[in-house]
C-alpha cells in the first residue's frame, strides 16, 4: 500500500470517528485578544500525543511549542545515543487505539511485514521517523524555535513568556502542560564537587552536544553504570578512543530492569491511584534500590573492543586538573583522564527551570506531603513535584496558590505520582489519556454556569409536528403537488440571491444562478408543436 496510501487511510478512518463533532469550549479574553485553552511546551512524543488527544476531545484552541528546531524535538537526535530502543516493539499510546496511527503500521507499510517480524525492538531513528509521519499525517501545528522562557500567574490564568526568533511573545492560557522531557522537572547536572576544578572544555555531561569524533586518540572517562554510559562510552569506543574507563559505585553491575516488570495494564494505568505509602515504597525500590541497566546491546557494543574497562566499586571522589589533564582519585586508585563523561542522570530541582522561577517555591513536593517511615527515607525521591490525579502541580501551602491547578507536568517528575507515564514510551497509553480527560474535566466545569444559560436559550424544535403522520405526509404531498408555487417560490429565491451578488461584484452572465433561473424558465415554457414541412 506504501505510506502515502496509509496517511490516506488513517485521514479517513479519522472521519468515521468525528463524534461528537462541536467545537465545545467558551472563547475567552483578555483585553480584547483570544485566550488559549492549552498551550502545551514540548512537540516531542509526549506533546504531539497531547494534542491529539485534545483534539479528539474537540478541544482545537490550543498550541504547541518547542525549542529545538523541525526533527530535533525530544532526545531521539541529539542525546539518546542508543541504536536500539528497549521498549518492546508492540508499544501503543499515541496512536489512540487507531490501529493505522500505530508504529507497526507505518513500519510495515515502510518496511514491509517479514522485516517487521525479525526485529524485536525498534531502531532509535526509526522511532523518530515515525514521530515525523504522526505530525504530518495529524497536521499537528507544532511551533519550532519557539521556547517558554517563564510563567507569570495572572488572576486565573496564566501569562507565558515566550521567545521566538523575531523577539519575545506574550500569551495567555487558561492551560499550560509542560512535556519536556526528562529533565523537565530538574536538570541534567555533573556533581558540582567533581567538576569546581575543571575547566569547561575538559568534561561534558551524557546529555550534552558531544562531538565524539574529537575523543578520537584520547583517555576518557565516563562515570556511571546505566544505559546512557554505556552508550556514550560505546560512541566513544567506535570514534576511535584510545581508551575508555567506565567506573561506577556500585559492587557489581545491575542486571535487571525493574521498569520491564512495570509494563502492564494495572500499573500502567492505575499507579496513581494507589496510597502514598505505596506510591513510595515502589518508587523507592525502582529507582534508589533497582537500577536500570545497559542494554544488552550496548553492552555487548563496549565488550567487543579491548580497550575498554569496566570499574565497580569505584565511585569517584575528586576531580583536579593539570596540564589539560583530569585526574580522578577513588577509592585507592587514581586515574588520568583527557576527557571527562558524566552519565549521571537528572537532578530532581524545580528551582532550576527558569519557566518556573515565580512558582516553584509555590509548588508541593513530596516531602510537603509525606513523611515515609523510620528505615524508607530517600532524599532524592522527596525532591519530586507532589502531583494531583491528573498531573497538575498542588499547593504548598493550602489556598495559597489555586492557579497550580491549570499548570501540568508531564514529565519524567511524575513518576513519582504516576508511575511511568510522563516522558517514556510505555506509559503515555494510560499517561496522556489521563492528562486529557482531566484537562476537559477542568475546562468543562469552569465554565458550567456558561453552558446551563446555553441550554435555558436552547430552541431547536426535535418534534417537528404534532399532526398524525397521515395528515402530515398528505401535507407534503399537497405541497409538492403545487408545482407553480414550488417554482415561483425558488425563482424569487434565485432572484434575490442574484441581487444580494450583484451588489457585491460585477455581473457575471454566466454565474450559476443566471443559468439556474435561465433553466427553471425554460421549464416553464410550454413546449410549441412543431410545424410539418410542406
Amino acid at each position: 500500500m506504501g505510506v502515502s496510501q496509509l496517511t490516506e487511510r488513517v485521514r479517513r478512518e479519522l472521519t468515521y470517528l468525528d463524534y461528537p463533532a462541536r467545537e465545545w469550549t467558551v472563547p475567552r479574553f483578555k483585553d480584547g485578544v483570544p485566550i488559549l485553552d492549552v498551550l502545551i511546551v514540548g512537540g516531542g512524543q509526549s506533546g504531539l500525543g497531547i494534542a491529539f488527544g485534545l483534539r479528539l476531545e474537540r478541544i482545537t484552541n490550543f498550541r504547541i511549542i518547542d525549542r529545538r528546531p523541525r526533527g530535533f524535538e525530544g532526545p531521539w537526535r541529539s542525546f539518546a545515543r542508543m541504536k536500539q530502543l528497549r521498549t518492546p516493539k508492540e508499544v501503543t499510546g499515541i496512536d489512540f487505539g487507531i490501529p493505522s496511527l500505530t508504529v507497526r503500521a507505518w513500519y510495515e507499510e515502510k518496511f514491509g511485514k517479514r522485516a517487521w517480524d525479525h526485529i524485536d525492538t525498534l531502531p532509535q531513528e526509526v522511532w523518530r521517523s515515525y514521530l515525523d509521519w504522526y505530525r504530518d499525517v495529524l497536521t499537528l501545528p507544532v511551533e519550532n524555535d519557539v521556547e517558554l522562557m517563564l510563567i507569570e500567574p495572572v488572576d486565573d490564568i496564566f501569562l507565558a513568556h515566550l521567545r521566538r526568533p523575531e523577539g519575545i511573545e506574550r500569551v495567555h492560557a487558561r492551560k499550560i502542560v509542560l512535556a519536556t522531557g526528562f529533565d523537565g522537572s530538574g536538570c541534567w547536572r555533573a556533581p558540582k564537587s567533581l567538576v569546581a576544578h575543571l575547566s569547561a572544555d575538559i568534561y561534558a555531561h551524557s546529555a550534552d552536544d558531544i562531538d565524539f569524533r574529537k575523543l578520537a586518540g584520547k583517555r576518557i572517562g565516563i562515570l556511571g553504570g546505566g544505559a546512557s554510559a554505556f552508550d556514550n562510552a560505546a560512541l566513544a569506543l567506535e570514534a576511535g578512543a584510545a581508551r575508555v574507563d567506565l567506573c561506577f559505585r556500585r559492587s557489581k553491575m545491575p542486571l535487571v530492569n525493574p521498569l520491564t516488570w512495570m509494563n502492564f495494564a494495572g500499573i500502567l494505568g492505575h499507579f496513581g491511584d494507589l496510597t502514598d505509602l505505596d506510591r513510595w515504597r515502589f518508587m523507592r525500590h525502582i529507582l534508589d534500590e533497582l537500577p536500570v541497566p545497559p542494554t544488552q546491546d550496548a553492552y555487548w557494543r563496549c565488550r567487543r573492543f579491548e580497550n575498554f574497562a569496566l570499574h565497580p566499586n569505584c565511585g569517584w571522589n575528586f576531580i583536579d586538573e593539570a596540564g589539560g589533564t583530569a585526574r580522578v582519585r577513588s577509592k585507592g586508585r587514581s586515574f588520568q583522564f583527557d576527557f571527562v563523561i558524566f552519565a549521571s542522570g537528572v537532578a530532581m530541582d524545580l528551582s532550576a527551570r527558569p519557566e518556573l522561577a515565580l512558582l516553584f517555591e509555590q509548588i508541593a513536593l513530596w516531602h510537603d506531603r509525606f513523611t515515609p517511615p523510620a528505615g524508607e527515607e530517600s532524599e532524592s525521591l522527596a525532591r519530586y513535584p507532589y502531583l494531583g490525579k491528573a498531573f497538575e502541580f498542588t499547593e504548598r501551602r493550602p489556598g495559597a496558590a489555586p492557579f497550580l491547578l491549570g499548570l501540568h507536568n508531564f514529565t519524567f517528575g511524575a513518576m513519582l505520582s504516576h508511575g511511568i507515564s510522563g516522558a517514556a514510551i510505555t506509559g503515555i497509553k494510560y499517561g496522556v489519556r489521563r492528562l486529557v480527560n482531566g484537562i476537559a474535566r477542568d475546562l468543562f466545569c469552569e465554565e458550567a454556569a456558561t453552558y446551563y444559560r446555553s441550554l435555558l436559550s436552547y430552541q431547536t424544535p426535535e418534534l417537528r409536528t404534532l399532526d398524525s403522520a397521515f395528515v402530515w405526509l398528505s401535507k407534503l404531498g399537497s405541497e409538492a403537488l403545487n408545482l407553480e408555487s414550488l417554482v415561483n417560490q425558488l425563482e424569487r429565491y434565485k432572484v434575490a440571491s442574484v441581487s444580494r451578488s450583484l451588489q457585491r461584484s460585477p455581473p457575471q452572465h454566466d454565474s450559476a444562478p443566471v443559468k439556474s433561473i435561465q433553466l427553471v424558465r425554460t421549464r416553464r415554457r410550454p413546449t410549441r408543436p412543431k410545424k410539418k414541412k410542406r
